[in-house]
């Protein structure tokens, strides 16, 4: 007699550093992650919106600070000093985030991946990459190139060109 196997069944798993922005727990991809860094203040730049910390030095570059309470509309964190700067590499461009902790980072499996609805609790879908549940909750995954849009991109590249060379 002939032992069979059973067919081995591979599932393709997605990295993800996951962080908190108040009470809700993110996610981006691992391969966009750059680094964690502790809390600096960043540069302020004149002219741009509130959700734009500011910019900071990272590896000679000049990176812009989102802040992604502001961004998402939630009140100020009452104690800056415990948030993390998370910078992200999109493509060529770098940016960075302000979250009040990063958590870990975890391997989740791309069938439990789910299509964002249109909106989540005030997120527009533009921003959103996918939910993932774990347990009792669920994680959003950003689309961290989705951050910022075309007008925004074009407002961020002048301000950091003039942080750049002023």
């Amino acid at each position: 007699m002939i032992a069979t196997r059973a067919p081995k069944v591979v599932v393709d798993k997605v990295p993800l550093v996951t962080f908190r922005v108040g009470e809700q727990q993110y996610a981006a991809d691992v391969h966009q992650v750059e680094r964690v860094l502790p809390w600096e203040t960043p540069r302020a730049i004149p002219n741009v919106p509130a959700w734009l910390d500011g910019v900071i030095e990272f590896r000679a570059r000049v990176v812009p600070v989102i802040d992604l309470r502001t961004r998402f509309e939630l009140p100020v964190a009452p104690d800056r000093t415990r948030q993390r700067i998370v910078v992200f590499g999109v493509g060529a461009e770098r940016i960075a985030a302000a979250v009040d902790a990063v958590d870990d980072v975890r391997a989740v499996e791309k069938p439990a991946l789910e299509d964002p609805p249109e909106l989540f609790r005030g997120l527009a879908r533009q921003y959103l990459r996918a939910l993932v549940r774990v347990g009792d909750a669920v994680i959003v995954v950003l689309d961290i190139a989705q951050l910022l849009n075309a007008r925004e991109r074009i407002v961020l590249d002048q301000a950091v060109a003039e942080a750049e060379h002023g």
